[in-house]
């Protein structure tokens, strides 16, 4: 996997741009909303109590392009990656973030380091034998009382199957549904575990956001989150 992505380091984006080029909208919108998604899980999940500064890790950030959206989010984002190419090319574009590379199945981080472990879209690149450990790994760096948010595509829309297809580094990917990520979390250990559906409509605006969360039960929207507490 380091190899394939490695390849993309001065490409990701335009590879992602020509995948999702059907749909009219560019990646900005999509990584625009998993900010979103993320600012609310903090506030919601009441990470930031008293005045406490939140530590995030991004599980697999690749060249950290969702990073530029997540400013102010949190207050130390630290981000890992499989591929050492994308790994210098985060560290390039993001230099107040910290980055380290991941060798192993373990990460490179001490127990109960960080207030909220994230994975976007990273979990249908892993083989599925090794998903337990994955998510286990998102709670081990987890501190007592913090949360976990695995971000994926929805493959009961037709949309999001269109776009992996045509993705290229995509080729090998397994799509997992909300009930799935929902019982390797509870199989980790996770508690307070819930889901949402979101992307279902092509507009930024509050009124559509509103919608969005209405409806964000049902498997509609292009991507799901699943977010759980230590």
């Amino acid at each position: 996997m380091s190899e394939l992505f490695d390849g993309y380091r001065s490409s990701y984006g335009e590879a992602v741009e020509r995948s999702i080029r059907f749909s009219g909208l560019g990646h900005d919108f999509f990584l625009g909303a998993k900010a979103e998604l993320l600012r609310r899980l903090v506030d919601e999940r009441q990470l930031r109590l008293g005045g406490e500064r939140v530590s995030a890790l991004d599980i697999g950030c690749g060249v950290g392009s969702l990073h530029p959206h997540l400013r102010g989010i949190f207050d130390h984002l630290h981000g890992c990656d499989v591929s050492e190419q994308s790994i210098e090319r985060a560290r390039h574009d993001n230099p107040d973030n910290e980055y380290g590379l991941c060798t192993s199945n373990l990460l490179p981080y001490r127990s109960a380091t960080f207030d909220i472990a994230f994975a976007s879209c990273v979990l249908h690149h892993v083989a599925p034998t090794s998903w337990p450990d994955f998510v286990e790994e998102m709670r081990r760096v987890v501190r007592p009382g913090g949360v976990a948010c695995i971000i994926e595509h929805n493959p009961f829309n037709p949309l999001t199957r269109l776009a992996v297809m045509r993705c290229p580094f995509d080729e090998d990917a397994v799509l997992l549904g909300a009930r799935k990520t929902r019982a390797l979390l509870l199989g980790a250990g996770f508690r307070q575990i819930r889901s949402e559906h979101f992307l279902l409509l092509p507009t930024p605006g509050r009124i559509a956001r509103a919608v969005e969360r209405g409806l964000a039960a049902f498997p509609l929207g292009a991507q799901y989150a699943c977010s759980a507490r230590v």
